[in-house]
C-alpha cells in the first residue's frame, strides 16, 4: 500500500505521522526538536513487530511497557530544515519502517495561514510556495517554518505529490457579516484585514465525526466546535460548514489561552505600550507569551498545574475562572448566531479531551437550553464518548482531534484526481 506523511513544520522543530493509505494505520510518528543545534533531538515511534534493516541503531531503540511499541531516539547536530528530513527519512529506512524513500508516496503539510486564496487543500506547485510566502505576514510564527519544511520534501521526495493544509481553509465559508471588523472597508482590500481563523483542520475533523456520530447529514449538521488546547478556539457550524469563529486575523484573538491574552480593547494595548516604553514586537510578546493563564495566574500557562493550587492561589483560581467564563460567553454567542438550533457541542484537542471540570462548566452553563451533563460519561479522558444524557436537547461529545489523518485524507483525495 502506498503511504502518506503528515508534516508539521515549526521554525526549530518537525512533526510527522506515516500512515498506510487509504487504510488509515499509522505506522510511525515522530518528532525533530531543537532543529540548527548541535544537540537536536529525533524520535521516531514505531511497532515493536518491526525489524531493523539498515545501520545499527539498538542503542537508542527501547520498548514500549506494554511491549507493542518502540522508540528511537538520539541526539545530534542537525543544521537546517533539509538535514532534519534527510535524517528522519534515513532513520524510517535504517529502523525498517520502509524498504526505500519511494514507498512514501504524498506528503502533506500543515500551512497555518492560507489568506483568501485557498479555500481547500491544495497540490504544491511553485505559484502556490510563493503565495505561501507572501502571506508570511499573516502568520510570521508559522508560514516561513510551513514553507521551508514543503520545499525540504519536494527536494527529497521528488517523486511524491506534496500538498498543503491550511488551518484557514475551513473558515472561508464564514459570511461576510461574521469575518469583516468594523474597520474601513478599504483595509480589508487593500490588506486582506478580516477574520481568518485557526484549528480549521481540527474543527473540520471533529465535525465530521460529530456528523457520523449522530448519524446526520454533514450538511444539516450544526454544532459549536470547542478546540480547548494551549491554543485554543471556539467555531460556530452550520450546515456542516464553518460559520464563525472566535480567532481573528491571527490565532491572537478570541478566547483566554495559556499564554495568548484572547480579545482585548485595542486602547488598552497601546495605552500598556506607551506607559511601559515597549516596542511593536515587545507588546506583541507580552500578548502573545506572557498574557493568558499565564499572566493572570503569574505562575504557569499549564490548566492542570492551576488546578492543582487553586484552593489555595486567588490568582490560579481567578484564571480558570476568566478562562471558563471566556468559553461561555462564545458559546453563548454562537447559540444564538446558530437561533438555537444546535445539534452538538463537541470538545477536542488537550483541555478539551482531558479537563472534565472545564466540559462540565461549559454544559452546566448551558442549562438553562435544555443541556444536561451525564457526570459518569463526562469522567472520561481522550476518550470519543456522547457526555450528555438521552434527553438532553443538545448533545454533548467528546472527540479526540485527528489532524493528521485529516491531512493524510486531503493527500489521498488529491492523489486520485
Amino acid at each position: 500500500m502506498a503511504k502518506t506523511m503528515a508534516v508539521n513544520a515549526g521554525s526549530s522543530s518537525l512533526k510527522f505521522q506515516l500512515l498506510e493509505m487509504p487504510a488509515e494505520e499509522v505506522i510511525a510518528q515522530g518528532v525533530i526538536e531543537r532543529i540548527g543545534m548541535d544537540d537536536a533531538i529525533i524520535t521516531i515511534k514505531y511497532d515493536a513487530n518491526v525489524q531493523a534493516t539498515g545501520a545499527d541503531d539498538s542503542n537508542e531503540v527501547t520498548l514500549s511497557k506494554d511491549g507493542k511499541g518502540k522508540k528511537y531516539e538520539n541526539v545530534t547536530a542537525i543544521k537546517d530544515h533539509s538535514q532534519a528530513i534527510n535524517l528522519m527519512l534515513q532513520k524510517l529506512t535504517d529502523l525498517g519502517i520502509i524498504s526505500d524513500f519511494n514507498e512514501i508516496t504524498g506528503v502533506g503539510h500543515r500551512v497555518v495561514a492560507g489568506g483568501e486564496w485557498f479555500n481547500h487543500s491544495v497540490v504544491v506547485d511553485d505559484d502556490v510556495l510563493a503565495k505561501i510566502d507572501r502571506l508570511a505576514d499573516y502568520a510570521p510564527l508559522h508560514n516561513p517554518a510551513n514553507a521551508m519544511g514543503i520545499r525540504a520534501f519536494r527536494k527529497l521526495l521528488p517523486h511524491a505529490i506534496s500538498v498543503a493544509v491550511f488551518d484557514t481553509s475551513f473558515h472561508q465559508t464564514m459570511p461576510a457579516e461574521n469575518f469583516l471588523y468594523s474597520l474601513p472597508y478599504e483595509y480589508y482590500t487593500r490588506y486582506g484585514a478580516r477574520k481568518y481563523g485557526a484549528h480549521g483542520t481540527s474543527h473540520r475533523y471533529v465535525t465530521e465525526r460529530a456528523a457520523a456520530i449522530l448519524g446526520k447529514p454533514l450538511d444539516e449538521l450544526n454544532a459549536i466546535s470547542f478546540h480547548l488546547g494551549a491554543g485554543a478556539s471556539i467555531t460556530a457550524i452550520k450546515n456542516g460548514k464553518s460559520f464563525d469563529t472566535s480567532m481573528g486575523f491571527t490565532p491572537l484573538a478570541g478566547i483566554t489561552m495559556a499564554t495568548r491574552s484572547g480579545d482585548v480593547d485595542p486602547s488598552l494595548v497601546y495605552y500598556i505600550q506607551e506607559h511601559e516604553g515597549l516596542s511593536n514586537e515587545q507588546m506583541l510578546d507580552v500578548l502573545n507569551k506572557k498574557s493568558g493563564l499565564l499572566g493572570i495566574s503569574t505562575i504557569s500557562s499549564d490548566m492542570r498545574d492551576l488546578e492543582a493550587v487553586q484552593d489555595t492561589n486567588p490568582h490560579a483560581e481567578l484564571a480558570l475562572k476568566i478562562f471558563k467564563d471566556r468559553v461561555i460567553r462564545y458559546a453563548g454567542q454562537y447559540l444564538a448566531e446558530l437561533g438555537g438550533k444546535v445539534d452538538a457541542l463537541i470538545f477536542t484537542a488537550g483541555i478539551g479531551e482531558n479537563d472534565k471540570v472545564t466540559r462540565a462548566a461549559v454544559l452546566e452553563a448551558l442549562s438553562y437550553v435544555g443541556v444536561k451533563i451525564d457526570h459518569e460519561a463526562n469522567d472520561v479522558r481522550g476518550k470519543e464518548t456522547v457526555i450528555t444524557t438521552a434527553d438532553s436537547k443538545i448533545t454533548g461529545l467528546l472527540i479526540p482531534t485527528n489532524e493528521e489523518l485529516m491531512i493524510a485524507r486531503d493527500v489521498e483525495s488529491l492523489k486520485n484526481k
